[in-house]
């Protein structure tokens, strides 16, 4: 059926609308209870299903680490005597033509980037590390990149998170071939343990970021010139009402009972020059799992406010139009909401959390509990997506939640029970949709128990897999809808407008 370019401008008018707003309706059934985990390593769950998914719900296995040196085509990073024998395959980032997916490898040292083509499934190291960092030799070596992140510039943002020196490099020609690749250090951004790494969507020359640390702060980066990442002025954030220590971590007795929500200010650590206005130096190169980084003992001598591993990082719209970037608290089991209200002051508030946020709202209940928040998704209609570290317990799988907030007021209704890993030794990582196939989105399966090729025959190793919405299953109405239901067929949640409304945001 043809559209006129009324109805199409109409129907577009109101994708874009739903998509400012963001939030939507449940569109699945939710899981009922964490899945028990697979006991050996190269379980039939390992190598076919490893996810238990909600009904519909499609997945395949696009690469593991054994497939891909089993092929003399493709590349890898495996480096010896780390203990894991893995790539340990992190946060990726697609190109905005959904063609290539980047992948950190977060191993110790002679750390370094994949890029895998979607198209043909062939994987090429663009860099990595010569491995000297193994005896503290750091000037050509790089440790535990975590977080990828395609940047506006169409460059490659990785950064080191629990070794190396709290550095983020940037991959100016992440596209070439790997002879001619080119990267540079950041040299402006501060010495943090990194992996929420995020740019504004609303300002053109701000970048957030954090201190994985479980006394680790906020920060931002203001470009002297937009799209310049070199030269500008660097912040961290302290609640105004907070007035613990600094330098504890967040739970010392210290800062048990101080504010750590409310209104809050970005606090000066350079000028608009980055010349550093504190006696130490964010820029200081120090070593990683230490309180030597310079970002860190810079943001303690201005009274940055401590959160408890502050990690993944999602930028996103309130519905009052208001910029707001989410935060996955690992110690804290909570993701808190930063919402910015100008160049100065943010307000912080507890988007979802463990404790107070309702599961499976109006649906079947699940015992499952979320643990150890870790990385944040987003699909293309704003929805926040929360993906667990380590398994729940030795026998409970880790999960992914759903984050049902249908006002986009940036305080979650439910968590929705959405995935759940059956994997032994294993965690979730680096979920992400393809920009270009909005129902779409790839989640790396980490260090299984069976990562170690050499003491598991044909172990399978880190893998990447993808799902597809498309055929997901309707969720059975709630209570509140029955009359609805008997009246139209149709439930709040109703997948076909999720799926269409999805596709539509292309």
């Amino acid at each position: 059926m043809k559209m006129t370019s009324k109805i199409l401008a109409a129907a577009v008018a109101a994708v874009l609308s739903q998509a400012a707003s963001a939030g939507t309706d449940l569109f699945f059934n939710p899981l009922t209870q964490s899945a028990a985990v697979a006991s050996v390593g190269n379980h039939i769950n390992e190598l076919k299903s490893p996810w238990q998914a909600p009904a519909g719900i499609a997945s395949e296995n696009l690469l593991s680490l054994s497939s891909v040196e089993a092929d003399v085509n493709k590349s890898i990073v495996r480096v010896p005597g780390t203990g894991t024998s893995a790539s340990m395959i992190d946060m990726s980032a697609f190109s905005p033509n959904g063609r290539f997916l980047f992948l950190p490898h977060e191993t110790p040292f002679g750390a370094g980037l994949t890029r895998y083509n979607m198209l043909n499934g062939n994987t090429q190291v663009l860099f990595a590390g010569d491995q000297q960092g193994a005896s503290g030799n750091w000037a050509n070596d790089y440790g535990a990149f975590d977080p990828a992140r395609w940047t506006p510039n169409n460059t490659v943002i990785v950064a080191e998170e629990w070794s190396g020196q709290g550095r983020v490099i940037e991959v100016l020609n992440p596209l070439a071939d790997p002879e001619n690749i080119n990267i540079r250090e950041l040299n402006s951004i501060a010495n943090v343990s990194h992996e929420g790494i995020n740019f504004s969507e609303k300002f053109n020359n701000t970048i957030y970021y954090i201190d994985e640390w479980n006394s680790g702060s906020i920060y931002k980066f203001v470009m002297a010139t937009p799209g310049d990442y070199t030269k500008g002025q660097t912040f961290v954030l302290k609640v105004d009402a907070f007035a613990g220590n600094p330098a504890a971590n967040y739970n010392d007795a210290s800062n048990v009972g101080q504010p750590r929500t409310g209104m809050a200010t970005w606090i000066a650590l350079t000028d608009v020059d980055g010349n550093p206005l504190t006696s130490a130096s964010p820029f200081e190169n120090g070593s990683a799992g230490s309180a030597s980084l310079g970002g860190r003992a810079a943001a303690d001598e201005v009274g940055g406010t401590p959160y408890g591993r502050p990690e993944d990082m999602e930028v996103a719209t309130l519905a009052n139009g208001n910029e707001v970037f989410y935060i996955a608290m690992t110690s804290e089991n909570i993701i808190y909401s930063f919402e910015v209200l100008s160049d100065s002051q943010v307000k912080v508030g507890e988007f979802a959390t463990e404790a107070a946020t309702p599961k499976n709202l109006g649906y079947p209940a699940t015992t499952g509990v979320m643990n150890s928040p870790d990385n944040l998704a987003q699909d293309a209609l704003g929805n926040i997506y929360i993906i667990e570290d380590s398994p729940n317990s030795g026998n409970v799988g880790g999960d992914v939640w759903f984050v049902r907030d249908t006002n986009n007021d940036g305080v979650a209704e439910s968590l929705d029970h959405f995935l759940s890993l059956q994997v032994n030794g294993s965690e979730a990582t680096g979920m992400i949709f393809n920009p270009i196939r909005p129902t779409q989105f790839v989640i790396s399966v980490q260090h299984p128990t069976s990562t170690s090729l050499t003491s598991v025959p044909n172990g399978f190793g880190d893998a990447v897999w993808q799902f597809d919405l498309t055929n997901v299953v309707p969720p059975v109405c709630n209570k509140d809808e029955l009359k609805q239901y008997i009246k139209t067929g149709v439930c709040s949640g109703n997948p076909k407008s999720f799926i269409n409304a999805l596709r539509a945001t292309k």
